[in-house]
């Protein structure tokens, strides 16, 4: 067993974070600072790793980080420590405020308004009482491999890993920003081989939740791991062409990401975004329903108020197809000339950014297999390779494998694939299909995109 013990000087059990914090901001202020943010993060894991039915490694992490924002005039400097004892902070404490009165000014930086924290209690039951179980943990990753490996005709196993713990964060600023909460989670992992010799194939499969009892059962996912693995074995390279291609929910969700780093805040006000003046513009077809919903309970990314105090709010960033909103923390949203839209997010060691919450793409009213059987030549994707994206221009080409599609069904496997096109064209030209599953914090349906080109033979 690995113990790891991420501080020095930890805090004495009788001493609230969040006292600390206020002491803290108590001492910048008369130290000369106009105004100061603290963060304190507490993390307790449990992490075991299970190959070929043995258990490998068994491991335990305490940690505890604060960092402390303050601000001098239009200057801001930021400094972290994981010493939380009084002679450590009061060290970083003199650190900060030296730094703040040396680096170039900020017009755009600075504290939320008082008036705009939010100040009441929201409840996203973000975390289950009580503390991991190591025997459950470690059944769980033995199940995952010992699923996957049963499955006939997988050979291999790169190992299963489970894990749980709990994230416990308190915030303060001298506008009045005053906050605690905590954050539990459990996940489960398992990689396996299939085939013999040059003739092997590999594939995965992961599951997250907050709660315990809303996590995939691990049996099931590791099933599933050893038919995926088996299902790609003796692949084919494609011919090269202009088709319709469908993406699988794992892999369709990364469709997500390049939106909404299109549309954070911090790249549209530099300029760096193919989005950019494309606001209230009708980007993907009509009805097309993309949601951030930071309130949903019992969610992986869900939050009451952003890492600035601004109350939390469910949004359609896409609206019957229309783009609605950027991504805004105060900064960006000064420079922008518009409000936060409470999405700063934020560690010990660095400034706000915009960050989304729990975003996913509303389910259609076609199924996944009549997506497919609508296609007379195609391609599913089934797994991306590479960061082939320019978030300038949406050129977009990615490494790929998964299954050619003939006559509407699955005809055989195939890989050494590029897939291409530009995110513009491939927004306006996507279908989502009815078969959302809310799993990963970034979710989405099946999804066909057609004229997309692929490279093969």
């Amino acid at each position: 067993m690995n113990k790891k013990q991420g501080m020095a000087g930890a805090l004495a059990p009788e001493r609230e974070p969040l006292d600390v914090l206020d002491e803290l901001l108590t001492r910048a202020k008369t130290r000369g600072a106009d105004a100061a943010d603290a963060v304190l993060a507490d993390r307790r894991a449990l992490s075991v790793a299970w190959r070929l039915g043995s258990q490998e490694q068994l491991e335990r992490s305490e940690a505890q980080v604060v960092g402390l924002r303050v601000f001098v005039g239009r200057r801001q400097a930021i400094v972290s420590s994981s010493d939380v004892s009084p002679a450590a902070l009061d060290e970083m404490l003199d650190r900060a405020i030296a730094m703040a009165h040396v680096v170039p000014e900020d017009p755009h930086c600075g504290l939320a308004d008082p008036a705009d924290i939010l100040r009441a209690e929201v409840d996203v039951e973000a975390c289950e009482p009580g503390e991991a179980d190591p025997v459950v943990v470690s059944r769980r990753a033995a199940a995952a491999e010992a699923a996957a490996l049963a499955v006939p005709g997988v050979t291999n196993s790169e190992g299963a890993e489970a894990s749980a713990g709990t994230d416990r964060t308190a915030i303060a600023a001298t506008n009045g920003l005053r906050r605690s909460y905590a954050r539990s989670w459990h996940s489960v992992s398992v990689s396996v081989l299939a085939g013999e010799g040059t003739a092997m194939e590999r594939d995965y499969e992961y599951a997250s939740a907050v709660w315990q009892e809303d996590l995939e059962d691990a049996t099931t996912l590791g099933r599933r791991c050893g038919e995926r693995a088996v299902r790609r074995l003796h692949p084919r390279k494609a011919r090269s062409a202009q088709v319709p291609i469908v993406y699988e929910p794992r892999m369709a969700r990364s469709l997500l990401g390049h939106l909404t780093g299109a549309i954070n805040g911090s790249a549209v006000a530099r300029g760096t975004t193919f989005l950019g003046g494309r606001l209230e513009t009708q980007l993907f077809a009509p009805g097309v329903q993309i949601i951030d919903d930071p309130l949903r309970r019992r969610a992986l990314r869900s939050r009451p108020c952003d890492a600035e105090g601004i109350p939390s709010a469910r949004r359609a960033l896409i609206d019957d197809g229309v783009l609605t909103t950027w991504l805004l923390d105060l900064r960006s949203a000064r420079q922008l000339g518009l409000r936060s839209t409470g999405h700063a997010s934020r560690g010990t060691s660095s400034p706000p950014s915009p960050s989304p919450s729990n975003i996913y793409l509303e389910a259609g009213s076609i199924t996944a297999n009549d997506l497919v059987a609508g296609i007379d030549d195609g391609l599913l994707v089934t797994d991306l390779m590479g960061f082939g994206v320019n978030g300038v221009t949406g050129d977009y080409s990615r490494g790929a494998s998964g299954f050619w599609i003939e006559h509407g069904e699955i005809a055989y496997p195939v890989s050494e694939i590029t897939v291409s096109g530009n995110l513009v064209a491939m927004f306006r030209d996507l279908t989502p299909a009815s078969d959302l599953v809310f799993r990963y914090g970034t979710d989405s349906p099946t999804v066909r995109i057609d004229g997309m080109t692929v490279a093969g033979r």
